[in-house]
């Protein structure tokens, strides 16, 4: 049968399997061509666990880790298998397309599809390692969930996204008519705001390194990154100074205590502070398709803008894995002042965002198409669930949707 996108509030509801796979191996081959054209740097990991390896940026990261530096991965993601007649989640056609590939390169990759903040999953990769003689000198920490459940008391939470004090109005925009709108978020309750900071602070991430710690499968000199968002003045009311902000703002304070706590054997924690890039967790984000699509316009014009492959490629050869040393002898990773890796400085540059705050009050749902980047919105928007992948027949038939 054929497969057309279902979209519904901003959320596409389906995935095509040929089209995650094709660009799933996009990716790879952009990571491969980028490695030719630079060559691999003497300095990387050896061992690498993904945590939330199936979309955006902790796919991207996993692709890099395996096709760039060509080391053994292990990922983790709670993804809906295809059955026959039932279609799957993006996240799992992606992870099955990134196996095979990493099978006919010959490079060890494992995929545990189960929920990362439960015990039950990290002692099954805590064995798999142990298994495989998997000492990990790099943990990417990127879960993005709307609920997370307690393992140690087994009541769940949930996160919102709201703002904190009054009710806010931003406007948004819907990538497929182009008609703006007004959207309004009720201030969220001291409830919702520690629910959100339980979801998606740092508290896991805590977890994740005391239990691998203990079970000596950090090797010396390990880092960790998790990744971030701080993004410009207009999204900063409902989005870095509201719950998900405060949730942030805990991830960032586990950073500094890892850090800390890792140093014990020359270890170190960071948080990567990203682009706005379109994913399933931002396209939802109010106020975020119109700034998306007006900062698309402005970087494709002045020739510096990424998607997530691109960023994650940055990353490793400009930040994490370069050839410079600090006086420990380690990796001299360039951050801020608050320990910050800030790979989203060309989305922040002074001039992208002049650029950018003149635009955005010009858009009117008469206009958009022609004064922002709906197209390459929409377009990344669908290609995060395989569709509107260039070179592919969406008018084909798909036989079964339990493989790829």
């Amino acid at each position: 049968m054929q497969i057309k996108p279902m979209i519904r509030s901003n959320i596409c509801l389906n995935s095509h399997p040929i089209g995650c796979k094709k660009a799933v191996e996009n990716q790879i081959e952009y990571t491969k061509k980028r490695r030719a054209e630079r060559g691999t740097s003497s300095v990387s990991p050896k061992n690498v666990l993904v945590l939330g390896c199936s979309n955006g940026y902790g796919l991207a990261s996993r692709i890099v880790s395996t096709f760039e530096k060509k080391k053994k991965t292990i990922g983790v993601s709670f993804e809906k298998a295809g059955t026959q007649t039932k279609c799957g989640t993006a996240g799992w056609y992606n992870n099955l397309a990134f196996d095979n590939c990493a099978k006919e390169a010959g490079i060890f990759s494992y995929t545990i599809n189960g929920d990362a903040y439960s015990n039950e999953v990290k002692s099954q990769v805590i064995e798999l390692a142990k298994e495989n003689n998997m000492i990990f000198d790099l943990v990417v920490y990127s879960l993005a969930s709307p609920v997370r459940t307690d393992p140690e008391t087994g009541v769940m939470y949930k996160s919102v996204l709201k703002p904190f004090g009054k009710t806010f109005t931003g406007t948004t925009i819907d990538p497929f008519t182009g008609e703006l709108k007004e959207i309004s978020a009720e201030p969220a309750t001291e409830e919702e705001a520690s629910n959100t900071v339980k979801v998606m602070g740092g508290e896991d991430w805590q977890i994740w390194i005391d239990q691998l710690t203990n079970a000596g499968l950090l090797a010396e000199g390990c880092i960790t990154v998790a990744y971030s968002y701080i993004g410009p003045e207009a999204t900063q009311a409902l989005y870095r100074n509201g719950t998900i902000g405060k949730a942030k703002e805990h991830l960032e304070a586990t950073a500094l205590s890892l850090n800390e706590q890792m140093s014990a054997f020359n270890g170190r924690a960071f948080v990567s502070v990203n682009k706005g890039l379109v994913t399933k967790s931002s396209a939802v984000i109010p106020v975020i398709p119109l700034y998306l699509a007006s900062l698309f316009k402005v970087m494709k014009e002045m020739g510096n803008h990424e998607g997530c492959i691109e960023q994650i490629n940055r990353l490793f050869d400009s930040r994490l894995y370069i050839a410079e040393k600090n006086d420990k002898g380690q990796t001299a990773i360039p951050v801020d002042s608050e320990n910050r890796i800030r790979i989203d400085d060309w989305e922040l540059s002074e001039e992208v965002q002049k650029r950018v705050d003149e635009l955005m009050p010009k858009v009117t749902t008469e206009n958009a198409k022609d004064l922002v980047d709906l197209e390459g919105y929409k377009k990344d928007f669908l290609a995060t669930s395989g569709f509107e992948i260039d070179g592919l027949d969406y008018d084909a038939d798909v036989a079964s949707f339990d493989t790829i």
